[in-house]
């Protein structure tokens, strides 16, 4: 079986030919707001296909395609905002504070470990 599709130029050969294709496609509806205010309404989707081969001897199981719909029963709501600008400076300040932390302690551990190599070299050699 060839399967084409015009819009996406998608193009599927199946080789085994008696089988049960299912499809199944997850719609979610969804609405995008941007900044300004403008709304569209639209659609998330997902498509899982599965296919299993029957036998002509199994009089249970007939051959086709089948598209299980679920449609979701809650709306996904996308808002595009601007956080205020001392909202910014704010995260900013935190980033470089972050910064700064980790640099100290990264400064310590070399700072005592180097000492502490130094210590255990005058320990050898006192020793010898």
């Amino acid at each position: 079986a060839v399967v084409s599709t015009q819009s996406t130029g998608a193009h599927w050969v199946h080789e085994i030919p008696n089988g049960v294709h299912q499809y199944f496609l997850k719609v979610v509806p969804t609405m995008y707001r941007d900044v300004k205010g403008n709304l569209v309404n639209s659609n998330q989707y997902s498509v899982t296909e599965h296919f299993k081969q029957t036998d002509f001897a199994r009089l249970d199981f007939n051959p086709g395609v089948f598209f299980i719909y679920d449609f979701s029963p809650i709306k996904v709501t996308y808002e595009e905002r601007h956080i205020p600008f001392l909202h910014f400076l704010t995260n900013i300040c935190a980033v470089v504070g972050g910064i700064f932390t980790i640099a100290g302690i990264v400064d310590s551990f070399v700072y005592h470990g180097q000492k502490a190599m130094k210590k255990k070299k005058m320990d050898i050699g006192k020793y010898r």
